[in-house]
């Protein structure tokens, strides 16, 4: 029998309100599990406006615990609910001063399987982001799930092959990448980065975006465009629209892996002996 997973990403816009972005995605949520996905990922900071255009102490009142938190707990139920995966990107406060850009995973039968943490952060303009968070410090964790392997990269992690790389070595079969990125040199990034990381890695990628402008937070455009992306480096389905809000479900056959592991044997083929300068530069 074909190993085919139904998957689904949400790109969304700003409600205004936790509440209402809450339940605009619980409402995704259940159309696609209607539509027999069987896991689910959302984009960056899902609940919150992205709030880091700016660099402004009233925006850690966004931050809640994980798994403990409001959320997290709602996803849960929702997990339950529907019986999907479900990938909840959220901002956590782990204590005070400690806050860090999280996901967590929740398996379809609403248990909470962890959190994986942003490593790379920027501080650079309209992505103040060093103001806010911690780095990750939670290594690369692939979950076992009921649809398989799961990863999470977060947003701008996907500059960095490094930790596409732990995540594949860990024995990731689809890796969720929720971002928030507007208009501007990334666009053409976006569409090449994690392509390029399903190749080098041989696994599903899905590339999550907001979508929309949040102009109370600054002057921004998030041009959505999420896609999922197969292990040849090619789109699975049409990739998004880049100013609506949508919900995209696709079949990704990961009988797929294998096939293309065994055609570029890239693991075969790595030279960890030869790559200890890496990490002394």
């Amino acid at each position: 029998m074909p190993n085919v997973v139904r998957a689904a990403l949400v790109q969304a816009t700003w409600t205004g309100d936790t509440e209402s972005m809450i339940a605009k995605h619980e409402e995704h949520a259940r159309e696609a599990a209607a539509r027999g996905a069987q896991v689910i990922g959302f984009q960056e900071v899902f609940n919150s406006p992205y709030f880091c255009q700016v660099q402004e102490a009233e925006n850690y009142r966004w931050a809640e615990r994980v798994p403990d938190g409001p959320t997290v707990q709602r996803m849960r139920t929702l997990a339950r609910e529907t019986g999907m995966v479900t990938v909840v990107p959220v901002y956590e406060i782990e204590q005070d001063g400690f806050y860090y850009n999280t996901a967590a995973v929740i398996d379809a039968d609403g248990s909470y399987l962890g959190k994986y943490r942003k490593h790379h952060i920027p501080q650079v303009k309209g992505f103040w982001e060093k103001y806010y968070f911690k780095p990750g410090n939670l290594g690369w964790p692939v979950f076992d799930t009921a649809v398989g392997k799961v990863g999470v990269y977060i947003c701008y992690d996907r500059h960095f092959p490094e930790g596409w790389r732990a995540l594949g070595l860990a024995g990731a079969q689809l890796v969720y990448n929720p971002s928030a990125t507007h208009r501007g040199l990334s666009s053409y990034l976006w569409q090449l980065e994690q392509p390029a990381a399903a190749v080098a890695n041989e696994y599903f990628v899905a590339a999550i975006n907001r979508v929309g402008q949040e102009p109370v937070y600054g002057d921004n455009d998030f041009y959505g465009t999420s896609y999922f992306v197969d292990p040849r480096g090619q789109f699975v389905g049409d990739v998004a629209s880049d100013k609506e809000e949508q919900l995209i479900v696709r079949d990704l056959d990961f009988d797929l892996i294998p096939a293309v592991r065994q055609q570029w044997a890239f693991y075969r083929d790595r030279r960890p002996d030869a790559y200890g300068t890496l990490t002394e530069a």
